[in-house]
């Protein structure tokens, strides 16, 4: 049986190794949030004694894999696989960039450079293919940490306080490595639109006040994710029609 030309043998693979992970995941979210080295012996053992399925992120790791695979479909040749194995590798740092950044307010550093040297790698593995999406990659890289740093300075500036934190400039910077130009803008359009309709609902319903810090690093991941299975094109159409108020 197949599914979009892909048996169906393969889904279930992709279910077990993306249950695994989201596991793994949570075992690194714990490390970030009590600031322990994540490859030691102490730090695993403290965990297994602890250990328990988390299957919210279980379910959500598995889904966004039986998704990839749909979308991507699986290859013969390596390279046609760079895709989905680009996201493969992001989509549980998103998850765990999204789960610390909920709880502790803060991005690790060590995840955001983990993103940023594998994306590097992932650009020296398209160079070999086509010199042009690695350069896109490149740009990408430099136009969305160059977006939120400029914001962040000048919040500063205006304010008097960080807009965001660095933690959400490196993150931009080393998902414009993934995403490339155009998507990296529209994933900044759409992480400050979904920001402000979240902010405005958690306001609301928690009736804090407009001072109360709400960590952005959730809202840029749910717009890479976004990114990730919604086109371009289509993204860019709603968007363009959501600020010209439907004139497009």
């Amino acid at each position: 049986m197949y599914f979009n030309d892909v048996h169906i043998l393969y889904y279930v693979l992709f279910t077990i190794i993306g249950g695994l992970i989201a596991q793994f995941i949570d075992y690194c979210n714990r490390c970030f949030i009590k600031e322990q080295k994540i490859f030691s012996k102490e730090s695993f053992l403290k965990y297994k004694r602890i250990m328990l399925p988390n299957y919210l992120l279980i379910a959500v790791n598995v889904i966004g894999y039986i998704a990839l695979l749909y979308k991507f479909g699986f290859h013969s040749e390596f390279n046609d696989n760079l895709d989905l194995i680009k996201y493969m590798i992001l989509l549980p740092m998103l998850l765990c960039a999204f789960v610390v950044d909920l709880k502790e307010q803060i991005i690790p550093n060590r995840l955001n450079l983990l993103m940023f040297e594998i994306g590097l790698v992932f650009v020296f593995l398209y160079g070999f293919t086509n010199i042009n999406i690695a350069l896109n990659m490149l740009i990408g890289m430099f136009a969305g940490g160059g977006i939120f740093l400029v914001i962040t300075l000048l919040g500063g500036l205006i304010a008097g306080k960080e807009a965001m934190g660095m933690g959400d400039v490196k993150l931009m910077g080393a998902l414009g490595l993934y995403f490339g130009l155009q998507n990296i803008v529209v994933i900044s359009v759409l992480a400050f639109l979904i920001g402000a309709i979240g902010s405005i609902v958690f306001m609301i319903i928690s009736k804090k006040n407009a001072n109360t810090y709400i960590p952005f690093g959730p809202f840029i991941v749910i717009s890479s994710v976004i990114t990730t299975f919604v086109p371009f094109s289509i993204l860019f159409t709603i968007l363009m029609k959501i600020f010209t108020l439907g004139m497009y």
